[in-house]
């Protein structure tokens, strides 16, 4: 039986780290404010919000070799890659077919994925089903996000602008028949599309406009449809909800308990979410990570960078029962649970 198992991990964040007393320079708002409401300390920005070259496919890259080199293999034993951002270099095309050129991989198909927060889990189950299907053998799974040139740095747009960070995770997800490695157990993913307005940006697009007119009529076009927007309240009390009922689902699914679970790995979207999952499930301070407070919410690259750091710290061994959720804009939402 075919088994898709994490052969390889690595992850990359900017060098320039922006702390709350940064922010408090630009707008009005303080540490403990921030603190408070999302549990974030600092993020990683890339230092010029211009730049050319910090790009989100480039986060990619710098994690993908890690990943890479992390399995024991060279970008040509990839045969296919997933990529999941709300934030490409370009609106069209992907940073798919972009990481594949910096990496030198052969002609390999390269698929982006635009499920913002739950990016990455979507895109695992993606990958998932191509390997267990016999259609590819080494599949390059990255999460990647460059927030900061998007953000409204001023009053307006403070309650959006403090949450986000910039940063890339990736896996390499592997074929094998050895019985004694890991898989991947279950998953689930789900949308309710009705509440797309609550946590969007509007602009550029079919329904609110194009660039013609923010050529024509650069007045009309308000801070408001291009920078993000989000019910903060709304959104949170639907993922508290959301939360716990794709957990549930995943270890359902499985046959195994809470109990049987040795790690949990949230989507980064607000330390307060994590902390009421966590205290619903019961479950101890050493079964859950995060790192929020460390990189604020990078969004697809949250998962893959939050498990990059358990592996790495020693929190999750070969062998261990992991579950990756997330919840996000759309509103999407699933869970991943699998075998180390």
């Amino acid at each position: 039986m075919i088994k898709s198992t994490i052969k390889g991990i690595g992850f990359h964040v900017p060098d320039h780290v922006v702390t709350n007393d940064d922010l408090a320079k630009l707008m009005t708002t303080n540490d403990e404010w921030i603190t408070e409401r999302t549990g974030i300390k600092e993020r990683r920005h890339r230092i010029n919000r211009n730049d050319a070259q910090e790009t989100t496919a480039y986060l990619g890259f710098k994690a993908s070799e890690k990943a890479i080199q992390h399995a024991g293999l060279t970008a040509k034993d990839i045969d296919y890659i997933v990529f999941a951002t709300l934030s490409p270099d370009y609106y069209f095309p992907g940073c798919g077919v972009l990481l594949q050129d910096m990496l030198g991989c052969d002609t390999i198909g390269a698929l982006d994925v635009r499920n913002q927060c739950s990016g990455f889990v979507y895109a695992m189950s993606v990958a998932n089903a191509f390997i267990k299907s016999g259609t590819y053998k080494n599949i390059l799974v990255v999460g990647a996000e460059v927030h900061s040139f998007g953000l409204d740095f001023s009053d307006e747009g403070r309650g959006v602008s403090v949450i986000f960070g910039d940063g890339a995770g990736a896996i390499v997800l592997s074929a094998t028949e050895d019985e004694n490695a890991g898989d991947i157990l279950a998953m689930n993913m789900h949308s309710e599309g009705k509440y797309a307005d609550e946590l969007c940006t509007q602009f550029p697009g079919s329904k609110y406009g194009w660039s013609d007119r923010m050529r024509k009529e650069p007045e009309n076009v308000t801070s408001k449809e291009v920078y993000p927007i989000m019910n903060g309240n709304f959104v949170f009390k639907h993922a508290v909800t959301r939360f716990p009922e794709t957990m549930q689902e995943a270890l359902d699914k499985a046959g195994k308990t809470i109990d049987d679970l040795d790690m949990f790995i949230p989507h980064q979207a607000n330390l307060r979410i994590a902390q009421f999952v966590q205290q619903k499930f019961g479950l101890p301070d050493e079964k859950i990570h995060n790192n929020i407070h460390k990189y604020g919410n990078t969004t697809a690259a949250s998962i893959p960078i939050a498990l990059n750091e358990a592996i790495e710290l020693g929190k999750i061994k070969r062998g261990d029962l992991v579950l990756l959720s997330a919840f996000g804009s759309g509103f999407t939402w699933g869970s991943i649970l699998f075998e180390y």
